[in-house]
């Protein structure tokens, strides 16, 4: 039991950020496939809708739960939302791509591109805002 401890505390940004990344693809998966079931809007809007849904949820998780924010001021938090947004606008690019991909030259189900879609997507984020975002501020 001591080992696993001490295993949780040298990686507890990762299990965090895995844990809430993990309720963040939840949500993304949920509208997707909500929408996906219920409208009509194609898989580009769809996604689109999904991931503006997922950036607002994830925004504040990873901030507080994750990355621990040392932001003290309204320039450093804008800051922080601004360049996590970008990031996340890129990772949508990098996901649309992949969707495209996946469907249309490949032939998959949307569902399975879907899923494949988000694996890439956690990683790129997560080194986005480890290493671009959530910078120590008081350094």
């Amino acid at each position: 039991m001591n080992n696993l401890v001490k295993l949780y505390k040298k990686n507890k940004e990762v299990i965090s950020y895995l844990f809430w990344g993990v309720l963040t693809t939840l949500v993304d998966l949920l509208v997707a496939f909500l929408l996906n079931q219920y409208t009509y809007i194609g898989s580009f809007w769809n996604t689109a809708i999904a991931w503006l849904a997922s950036v607002i949820f994830a925004f504040f998780t990873n901030r507080k739960w994750v990355f621990h924010s040392s932001a003290n001021n309204i320039k450093q938090f804008f800051t922080e939302m601004g360049s996590f947004t970008f990031g996340r606008f890129a990772s949508l690019v990098l996901e649309e791509i992949v969707i495209w991909v996946g469907q249309t030259l490949m032939h998959g189900s949307f569902n399975v591109v879907k899923i494949l879609a988000q694996i890439i997507v956690i990683l790129f984020n997560y080194f986005w805002s480890k290493f671009v975002v959530f910078i120590n501020h008081n350094k």
